[in-house]
């Protein structure tokens, strides 16, 4: 998990809503890896922004992008290996290198696409899961308790 403070939480529920909850319309319009900070600038598909000024800024610690990519096992795969004194066969994940690395030197351009998207997606799936909703809301339209959201879903 990332620390999202309020503004950001308060930036990102608004893209949101503009999109009106449909997160498959969230896309990453450009990105940039600096120093210690994976950059995300977002915006809606419907709506393409002139600038990158005029996208949602969403900054990510590379510590906490390494987390999601390991945890997505996006830079290992499901393979056998031998005991080195047991002789035998065991099935196990392989971990092609450390996630910023596999990034960097080993993963496609299309393999970048995914992690950067699967990150967005756990941004956006932490924002809804730790919304607190006591279902005494008056602007709530069916009463129910919690945020309606199970997953967020990309194309």
């Amino acid at each position: 998990m990332i620390k999202l403070n309020q503004k950001l939480k308060d930036e990102l529920w608004w893209l949101v809503i503009s999109v009106d909850y449909d997160y498959s319309r969230i896309s990453i319009a450009d990105h940039d890896i600096n120093g210690d900070v994976l950059t995300l600038w977002l915006e809606d598909k419907q709506d393409f922004k002139n600038s990158i000024d005029e996208c949602l800024q969403l900054d990510i610690s590379l510590k906490n992008f390494a987390k999601m990519i390991r945890n997505d096992n996006l830079n290992s795969y499901e393979g056998t290996k031998l005991h080195p004194k047991g002789n035998y066969v065991y099935k196990t994940r392989i971990e092609i290198n450390e996630p910023i690395k596999w990034y960097r030197e080993d993963a496609s351009t299309t393999e970048q696409q995914w992690a950067r998207e699967a990150a967005l997606k756990n941004v956006l799936t932490q924002l809804v899961d730790s919304e607190v909703f006591d279902g005494s809301r008056e602007d709530s339209e069916d009463g129910m308790s919690g945020s309606g959201f199970d997953e967020c879903y990309f194309d």
